[in-house]
């Protein structure tokens, strides 16, 4: 007799007719079927028909029931109503409709539902890059921290050392001077003395003279007495003083790029829609503008146009023009743009005529801007080379900023250009990434790339204030530096950005952004730092 612990685990489930191992399962009968017993229960009538499954797999089969006949599973799929149905709802609800199998269907769906997935999937492969480097970041993180705490370490040892020379250095000065000082007033005490000497022993001679009668004495006496000066100046001495200056510490240190600054909301007080068509290739509509002086905005797009608007939307001007306002600005109040493919910077007269500024040779033009001394600046492409060149009005070469001091290129995708007040030149780098300054005379002053790694600068301009004004176009939001490129802050809108491209400033605290991807120019009120 066979023990019970050699009988546990051989139990099997009995098909439901003749009692053999099961391997099927009838659904709508919710019998077990053995492999020869299939066949025969098949032939047997059912209102529901059969779908014979895997018993193993009987609990992952998820039907398609009908909705009219909850009952019914769906066999079939009516295209015009997109709706799964049963063998029953064909004659009844769907009679003339397009039908088709329902696995037919199935089919497509997961034809989508995989393509999809593979999407997915693709995009995981990115994100499990992006995690590992993450992760990595993640586990350094520390270490690099550290090292930029020995940094400041370093730089802090190296500022002790410096007060320290300057402290002996002081000193030593000091030393002299006392010694010098010292020497002085020993060489005056002495002449005092002597003169204080002097003026005892006459005083002796007078006391003599007034117990005598020798008149001859006194007549001779006389005119030596009043040989004899009194000082009617004396020598005032001062000590050196110590003047304590103010340290900039965060200046001598330098300071830490903050890691993401919050966006600032500001409030959008009026949108005007320049209709501007799209282009067909980025759906671009609306490029650059500009401000004139009764405060009133050139606006130039995907169109061979310039449209001048007041801050009411009202269209004042429309001109015609050789080429797309790409880059625009306004000079000695006339509208100037930048005729690419004919390589010149044009103008657009009081009566509405274009007239040719200048050629700019070989050079396609790109960004343009006036400048407070009267001249222009503009961006220059030319192969694979890119620099910003000062012109004056009629057109001579005044100033070329092409290369750094080691001679390296400034820009490797000069686009738009602006001067600041300051008289610093800030150019957008559309391939760095990067907004780059240079000063007066062109030497490289900074390089701002973003706070979140996401920046694509676009137009750029300053305010009477001195900040730069940034738009970010896949950002989504306007990124402000001050006058000496620091970061102040980002702005966005309480509805977003669709593409901001065009920025001008119309007045203290607020400017017009245009939306490269919709043609809405829309005026944005700031916070003025």
């Amino acid at each position: 007799m066979a023990s019970e612990d050699t009988t546990q685990g051989q139990n099997f489930v009995e098909c439901s007719i003749c009692r053999e191992p099961v391997l099927f399962f009838c659904r709508q009968c919710k019998v077990n079927l053995c492999g020869s017993c299939v066949a025969v229960h098949v032939r047997a009538r059912a209102r529901n028909g059969h779908t014979i499954l895997d018993f193993a797999s009987k609990d992952d089969y998820d039907p398609c029931l009908c909705e009219s006949h909850p009952e019914k599973e769906c066999s079939f799929y009516c295209i015009t109503c997109d709706v799964a149905i049963c063998l029953v709802c064909v004659p009844i609800k769907h009679r003339s409709h397009d039908i088709s199998e329902l696995a037919d269907k199935i089919k497509e769906l997961l034809k989508e539902i995989a393509k999809e997935n593979n999407r997915l999937q693709t995009s995981k492969h990115e994100l499990e890059i992006n995690l590992d480097r993450t992760e990595e970041l993640l586990s350094s993180l520390s270490e690099f921290y550290k090292e930029r705490k020995d940094d400041v370490s370093a730089r802090g040892k190296e500022l002790h050392r410096e007060i320290n020379q300057t402290v002996e250095k002081l000193h030593r000065e000091l030393d002299d001077m006392q010694t010098e000082h010292e020497t002085l007033l020993e060489k005056q005490k002495k002449e005092f003395e002597e003169m204080i000497e002097k003026i005892n022993e006459t005083n002796r001679n007078v006391t003599k003279l007034q117990n005598s009668h020798d008149v001859k004495k006194m007549q001779t006496f006389i005119p030596g007495i009043q040989k004899h000066e009194t000082p009617s100046e004396f020598p005032q001495y001062s000590f050196p003083k110590f003047h304590v200056g103010k340290i900039d510490l965060q200046t001598y240190f330098g300071y830490v790029e903050k890691l993401q600054q919050e966006a600032k909301v500001s409030a959008v007080i009026s949108v005007i829609d320049t209709g501007f068509p799209a282009s067909e290739e980025y759906q671009s509509r609306l490029y650059d503008m500009a401000v004139t002086d009764d405060n009133k905005v050139w606006m130039g797009g995907n169109d061979r146009k310039l449209k001048l608007f007041d801050m009411q939307g009202n269209i004042h001007k429309t001109v015609s023009i050789s080429w797309k306002g790409m880059y625009i600005c306004v000079h000695n109040k006339q509208v100037v743009y930048s005729d690419k493919p004919n390589k010149a910077v044009k103008m657009i007269s009081v009566t509405g005529d274009v007239i040719t500024l200048f050629k700019t040779g070989d050079w396609y033009p790109r960004g343009v801007t006036s400048t407070s001394a009267n001249d222009i600046l503009v961006c220059l492409s030319k192969d694979d080379q890119f620099k910003v060149v000062r012109y004056s009005s009629n057109g001579i070469v005044l100033q070329e900023i092409q290369y750094d001091l080691q001679r390296q290129p400034l820009y490797t995708d000069a686009t738009y250009v602006t001067e600041n007040i300051n008289d610093d030149i800030i150019v957008t780098d559309l391939t760095k990434k990067a907004v780059i300054a240079v000063d007066r005379q062109g030497i490289h002053k900074y390089t701002y790339s973003g706070n979140n790694g996401n920046f694509f600068p676009c137009s750029i301009t300053n305010d009477k204030s001195g900040n730069v004004i940034i738009t970010d176009y896949r950002g989504e939001k306007i990124h402000f530096l001050d006058r000496d490129g620091k970061f102040l802050k980002c702005i966005v809108t309480k509805e977003s950005l669709k593409g901001p491209r065009a920025v001008c400033v119309v007045c203290h605290g607020e400017m017009m952004v245009g939306e490269k991807t919709t043609g809405l120019a829309k005026r944005i009120k700031y916070d003025v730092q």
